[in-house]
């Protein structure tokens, strides 16, 4: 038999799922529904107050405050930033050759997660569909810039140990291109199948329009959230965008000017890096285009 969950009368608790007004909170004394007190703005990870809501016919519970956030991810709309989800530590960026992962998706998401206070990752899936070491030189690149990386088939659940340690006291939140399994992935993880629906050109469409936060045995909890297919960088300022280049920002600290455009001015130490194989061609590509695509 069945029983709803009783809660004392204030409670601390997690967003788990996310609707447009109401909440599932996972606290002390068990899942509740939410319904928001007030204009609060939440996402999924959130930490809340939660007081018994006894006169409320579809609530158990009612959200009185939003605890401070140790992170979030945002979202931004004609200037207007908007936060999709909250509390996150790692973020893992999934890496394909079918559909290929572009240079910049990877640099842009190393961007966003090191501007958020987020450690960044890179896992290599469908490497069943490799040659071995096929990613050797992109993970000697990213792991020299302090992003770890794991290879992996999600469809297969290969090498995932790995990860699972890697993930461990964390909440991570993954991010890739339609079909490269960011599906496949959270379900092997999660154990609870989220749905995709493959497309004959090997593309997946993420069906989910629910944020869910979803919590693992050995103290991991992953968010699956439909808005950071959004996220892009219009938020950000050309500082922020710098500071994501680990390798250029600290050259750009020797260039001769502080206003040095990093292209073919005089006294550059970035262009001169660049032109000594100490910058990598494809990341330096990527911090122009990056660049040029925030506000001013």
């Amino acid at each position: 038999m069945y029983f709803e969950p009783k809660m004392r009368k204030v409670q601390t608790g997690q967003i788990i799922e996310y609707y447009s007004n109401t909440c599932r909170v996972a606290a002390t004394d068990g899942i509740f529904k939410c319904r928001i007190q007030g204009r609060i703005e939440l996402v999924v990870g959130d930490f809340v107050k939660i007081e018994s809501a006894e006169d409320s016919n579809d609530c158990d519970a009612m959200i009185t405050e939003r605890l401070q956030r140790i992170t979030a991810l945002y979202k931004s709309k004609d200037r207007v930033t908007k936060a999709v989800a909250a509390n996150i530590t790692r973020l893992g960026i999934l890496v394909t050759v079918n559909p290929k992962t572009s240079l910049e998706f990877i640099d842009k998401w190393v961007v966003i997660a090191l501007q958020s206070r987020i450690q960044p990752f890179i896992i290599f899936n469908k490497i069943d569909m490799l040659e071995d070491d096929a990613y050797r030189v992109l993970q000697n690149l990213y792991e020299g810039l302090d992003v770890p990386s794991f290879a992996i088939s999600a469809k297969w659940q290969t090498n995932l140990k790995g990860l699972f340690s890697y993930l461990e006291n964390q909440t991570s939140i993954f991010v890739g291109n339609s079909g490269s399994g960011k599906s496949t992935l959270t379900s092997a993880l999660t154990g609870t199948e989220i749905l995709s629906r493959e497309l004959s050109n090997n593309q997946g469409v993420h069906t989910t329009s629910v944020s869910t936060l979803y919590q693992v045995g050995n103290n991991m909890q992953v968010i699956d959230s439909p808005g950071v297919r959004d996220i892009g960088i219009e938020h950000l300022d050309h500082a922020e965008i710098l500071a994501g280049f680990k390798e250029i920002n600290n050259f750009s600290l020797k260039c001769m000017f502080p206003k040095c455009s990093h292209q073919e001015d005089d006294g550059c130490a970035v262009m001169e890096a660049l032109k000594h194989s100490h910058i990598e061609e494809s990341r330096y590509n990527n911090f122009m285009n990056l660049n040029a695509a925030v506000r001013s």
